[in-house]
């Protein structure tokens, strides 16, 4: 069944007027709790603020120094001072005394190259002048009358006088063998062939 036209339109118009009113609450609400959140954020600020209010920076107490302490300050300076002062000077002399060692170590190196120079010079000297009596010596022997030569030989020792007849001519060192005792020609053979034998062959 269908209703009257004007039935209709009352009824939008209840419906109309209930939602208006429904909107004002929440309007009026809505604007309260704004108003109470606007309030306790002032309230907020306003603590926060008072928190932080900025206090007048003092000196530091530990900052201060009193002239006791620059003394103390000075003092302990000063020593500091004259100690690097006493190790400079404690390096000066160790780096000089080092130094006049290493002159005289140089000095005694030297002379010990010198005196190795004269050393060897002076060995030389005697090699050869040792040689130059073996050779005069080892001539007179040869020259002499082999039974004369060979008297002399076996109061020798078999290495002593092997090295002599080693040097001489081998006709004058064999009549020399041919007068010695058999003991004594056959012990200086020896001396010789052992000698002969560690001569290199090549």
């Amino acid at each position: 069944m269908i209703k009257p036209k004007a039935e209709r339109r009352t009824r939008r118009k209840r419906r109309a007027a209930h939602r208006g009113g429904l909107i004002t609450i929440a309007a009026l609400l809505l604007g309260s709790a704004v108003l109470r959140m606007g309030d306790d954020a002032g309230q907020a600020f306003a603590l926060a603020t008072e928190e932080m209010e900025v206090t007048p920076l003092e000196p530091a107490q530990s900052q201060v120094k009193t002239p006791e302490e620059f003394k103390a300050m000075l003092d302990a300076f000063q020593k500091r001072e004259r100690r690097i002062q006493e190790q400079e000077v404690a390096l000066r002399n160790r780096l000089h005394a080092l130094k006049i060692v290493d002159e005289q170590v140089t000095q005694k190196l030297a002379a010990l190259s010198a005196a190795e120079i004269e050393l060897r010079a002076t060995i030389a000297l005697a090699e050869t002048a040792a040689e130059g009596d073996l050779a005069r010596l080892t001539k007179v022997y040869e020259t002499m009358k082999p039974k004369q030569a060979a008297a002399l030989f076996e109061e020798m020792t078999p290495e002593f006088a092997a090295g002599f007849l080693g040097r001489m001519r081998p006709d004058a060192a064999a009549a020399i063998l041919a007068g010695l005792s058999p003991e004594s020609a056959h012990r200086f053979s020896v001396v010789l062939a052992g000698r002969n034998a560690k001569v290199p062959r090549e």
